[in-house]
């Protein structure tokens, strides 16, 4: 069974994080919420508050994960870019070759992990400024290698998808689509 690890840091988007969390465990994808606060309840950028399963602290290796997330908000964002044991995380799954998935701002940390240099990569518009040593597409998501990028909330569907493609294969991913009636939506707004 594959697991992820889903970092929540102060003003984290909740959409981006919840629609991530909730598409991966319907397809029995193990995901631990992480909290990098030292504290299990984390306050998102609108005042929703997530109880995480896990504090940083108790994440002693990697071995066991298939894939890192990164949701975006702010400061949610900055708050990861800013935390050096966040950036030492991203570079040791980088290194074992992991997927590591990041919405909306939270290319940042990828940007300031020092692994996104000469990637395809996308972010909420404006963050394009922020990572200069990638090739910045204006793509709804972006896959480049094991590194997955996506603009921001109404697009964490796809984002979600996307990750559930790469870990648990296409058949998974179009069941998934299937079960959440995302034919019905898309044909609604062609």
């Amino acid at each position: 069974m594959k697991k992820v690890l889903l970092l929540l840091a102060e003003g984290f988007e909740e959409v981006e994080a919840l629609t991530t969390v909730d598409y991966l465990r319907r397809m029995d994808i193990i995901v631990d919420i992480c909290s990098i606060h030292g504290e299990k309840k984390v306050r998102g950028a609108h005042r929703v508050v997530v109880e995480a399963d896990k504090n940083l602290e108790e994440v002693k290796s990697i071995k066991n994960y298939d894939g890192l997330v990164i949701p975006g908000g702010l400061p949610g964002a900055t708050n990861l870019r800013d935390d050096g044991r966040v950036i030492e995380l991203v570079q040791q799954f980088n290194q074992e070759g992991k997927l590591i998935a990041a919405i909306c701002a939270g290319p940042i940390v990828l940007q300031r992990a020092g692994i996104i240099k000469d990637k395809k990569v996308t972010s909420y518009p404006g963050f394009d400024n922020d990572l200069k040593e990638s090739q910045y597409l204006e793509d709804l998501v972006v896959q480049d290698g094991n590194i997955i990028t996506a603009r921001g909330p109404a697009v964490a569907v796809y984002f979600a998808l996307k990750i559930v493609e790469k870990l648990v294969g296409e058949d998974k991913k179009e069941e998934l689509k299937k079960d959440i009636l995302l034919h019905m939506v898309e044909e609604s707004y062609k």
